[in-house]
């Protein structure tokens, strides 16, 4: 799935999301707004993550999203 379909269907994804990372917020969703970037931001700022690993995980996940 490319990101442009996440972006264009996050209220749906939202629930996806939320059961990989459960330290996000609903806040922090809403935010995000299915924007890659601040999706990214927040996996650092919640898990502490760097942000070359908070982008290998969202690649991860994406994967599993085909």
């Amino acid at each position: 799935m490319d990101w442009n379909r996440i972006e264009g269907n996050w209220k749906q994804l939202k629930g996806k999301v939320k059961e990989q990372w459960g330290n996000l917020t609903d806040d922090d969703l809403d935010k995000i707004e299915g924007r890659r970037e601040q999706l990214e931001g927040k996996l650092q700022e919640r898990y502490g993550q760097t942000k070359d690993a908070a982008r290998k995980n969202v690649d991860d996940w994406l994967n599993t999203m085909h």
